[in-house]
Parts: C-alpha cells; structure tokens; sequence
C-alpha cells in the first residue's frame, strides 16, 4: 500500500470524526444550548449542507491547482472550521461553524479519490479507494466514539479543538507523504462540466441521494434511540457508536475488492440488504443484543453502498472525473441532511424512536429503482460506458461497471 493512502486515511479520520460526532453529542449540546434534540439535529445537516455547497464550488474554484496542494488548503479550511465550531457563542454561530467544517469536505473525498486511484495499478482503484474511506470507518470506531466521550466529560466544545488538532496532523501527513501530482495540461472546469451530463453520472449521483439518506435517517438519532429506545444509559451510547463504526469498517473492507470484481451487482446486493435490514430494525431494538447486531449490519451494509457509488460516477466522467467524485459527496451529504430531516419530522410527529428506520426503508428502495433503472439503460446501444483509465482498463473494468 503507497504511504501516501496512509496520509488520505489520517485524513479522512479527521473528516469522519467531525462529520460523525455530532450525532452523539446531539443531547449535551441541546442541553448546553437551550434547545431540543430535533432541533439539535439541524447540526447535522448545517454540514452536509456545507459538504453540498463546497464539493462543487472549491472544485470548480480548484481545477487548475495541483491535487497536492489543493488536498492541503482543502484540510486547512476543514481546521479553521472546526475552531470556529468550538469557539462558537450560541446555536447561530455553531451551526455557521459546522457550514464552514462541511465546505471542503466533498471537494477533499473527490480530489483525495483521483489521487488514490491514480496510485495504484489499473484493477485496483476501488480498492485504493476504500483504503482512504477506510479511514471514515475507524473514525466511527474510535474517533466518534472516544470524542463523544470527552465532549460528555469535558464540554461538546473540547471535541471539536481536539478535531483541529487531528486536521494540523493530517495536514503534516500530506504534506510528507503524498507525492506531487500535476492537473493534466487539458483538464479544466470545461471539461469537468461536460463530464458532469453524463446520464449515468447524474443517476449515480441520484442513487446516492436517496439510498444513502436511509442510512443517516437512523444513524442520525443513533444516541437517543440508545437510550429511549433499546433501554441502554447514556454510557453505552460510545459502545453503540463504535459498533456502528465497526460495521462500516467491514463493509469497506467488503466493498474494494466486490467493487474491482463487479460494481453493478454489489450496488444492487448492498441498497437491497440495507432495505431489508431498516425493515427489520424497528421489531429487533428491543432486544438488546439483537439491537446491538443491527446495528453492526445497518453500519456494515450501509457503508457497502459507497465505494461502488464512488467508482461508479468517477468512471461514467471519463477523463475528467475530479468534479464527479466530489459531487458524489454532495450527493451523500445531500443523504445526510435528507435522512437527519425525515428522521426528526417522524419523530416529531409522534411515530416512535425507531420510525426513522422505515423511512429509511422506503428510502433505500427507491434509491436500488433509480440504480437498476440506471443498470438498465447502461445497456442499450448509443449509453456511454467508459472509465477513467486507458483503453486496457476501459475493457477490462467495463464487465464489473455493468
């Protein structure tokens, strides 16, 4: 494994720790804020919302700046916002903090996942790939987990300068490890916007839209539902956490390689699998180990999900995929805030803790349609099929993208 996937890793654990954490720190900064926990839940989307802006944005912004350095001021603006999240003096401000830690997020994942392809040799991109998310997935095991403890113990507001700290390690790491990697002479946001009316781009990016938000409709409420729901104190809520944060992690370990052998069907397989365990969430979550097995499944196959989205839009754009792969993350953040909302409305309406978990259901159905919908197009005669590579990888990749 090049080093330099280490340093997009380190990375990716400082992002997944900021994206993540809030969502066990939803009560304590409710109490700390005078607020309720829906409406806490609004931090949630303040920075998908920032990841939906920025990834298209900072890339537009960045299509001519060397990936290398464009990694590093992309990290540096992740560490100002989440300083401003820990000095923040009310709710308003909080959620403008968590908006600015979002912006550069996308547009990190998407350059970060041109770079780690293009490290590695043809068949096995998808595997370099998850290495990087692999770095989201052990946030969840140990970041969020060991960050919602210390904002239980020490205030909401030391987790997040301890997530700086992360980004000021990262920023060192990239800096060290990753080599120099020019934008090709003709690369351009030209370019990049053409990549992006591919059909088979914008349904992936689709797909990602809605079965994704199935996922975050239920993860999104995680903590509470610990509690209210499955009968656990607030000192179990970090064992939930990093058990949901192991899941992931397997489920990225799953996914490079099913992805490299065939990325339709694994698409199709996980969005089904994660229909079919949000349906069966709600009647296990008061058993508690059956709860706590769950919650393994909803992480792992969730999580699934991802690397063959990613893989998916980055091969559809062609030569030009930098744009693509960042809006993907738009497209997942898009799922993040979608998912926290339909979450909290089922809440709030009086449905129950679990309710959220067969709004996901239906979620994660419709997003498997638009997926084979896309499959099925992707056969007829006159669809572009290409993926970013040469001729050689193009017909060899081309069997696993259908």
């Amino acid at each position: 494994m090049p080093l330099a996937l280490l340093a997009l890793a380190v990375s990716a654990f400082g992002i997944g720790t900021t994206e993540f954490v809030m969502m066990g720190l939803l009560p304590n900064v409710a109490d700390d804020l005078g607020t309720s926990v829906p409406t806490a839940g609004y931090l949630v989307s303040a920075y998908a919302i920032g990841v939906v802006l920025g990834a298209p944005l900072l890339t537009a912004i960045g299509s001519r700046v060397p990936r290398k350095r464009m990694l590093l001021l992309l990290m540096a603006l992740f560490t100002v916002g989440n300083l401003a999240s820990a000095f923040a003096p009310d709710f308003g401000w909080l959620l403008a903090g968590r908006l600015l830690a979002g912006l550069p997020h996308g547009a990190f994942f998407g350059v970060g996942a041109v770079v780690a392809a293009r490290l590695v040799p043809d068949g096995r991109q998808a595997r370099a790939v998850a290495t990087m998310f692999l770095g989201l997935t052990v946030a969840n095991i140990v970041g969020v987990p060991a960050a919602t403890l210390l904002g239980q113990h020490l205030g909401w507001r030391a987790t997040f300068v301890v997530v700086s700290v992360i980004g000021l390690g990262a920023m060192a790491a990239l800096a060290r490890l990753v080599p120099q990697m020019p934008v090709d002479s003709h690369q351009g946001l030209g370019r990049e916007m053409k990549a992006m009316g591919n059909r088979q781009v914008l349904l992936g990016l689709l797909t990602a839209v809605l079965g994704f938000a199935g996922v975050f409709a239920v993860y999104s409420y995680l903590s509470a539902m610990t509690t209210e729901a499955m009968g656990f104190g607030e000192s179990s809520v970090t064992l939930v956490l990093a058990l949901f944060g192991i899941g992931m992690t397997l489920g990225a370990l799953a996914a490079g390689p099913l992805t490299d052998r065939a990325l339709r069907p694994t698409l199709y397989g996980s969005l089904a699998a994660l229909a079919v365990v949000l349906v069966v969430f709600p009647f296990t979550v008061h058993v508690q180990w059956a709860a706590l097995v769950m919650v393994v499944l909803l992480g792992g196959i969730g999580f699934m999900t991802t690397t063959p989205l990613q893989m998916l839009v980055m091969n559809k754009a062609k030569d030009a995929p930098t744009l693509a792969s960042a809006s993907n993350h738009s497209a997942f953040n898009l799922a993040n805030a979608g998912g926290a909302w339909l979450g909290g409305v089922a809440i709030a309406a009086g449905w129950g803790w679990t309710s959220p978990a067969l709004v996901g259901a239906v979620l994660a159905v419709v997003g498997l349609a638009v997926a084979v919908t896309a499959g099925l197009m992707d056969r007829t005669p006159g669809v572009s099929r290409v993926v970013t590579g040469g001729a050689a990888a193009r017909s060899k990749q081309e069997a696993g993208v259908r």
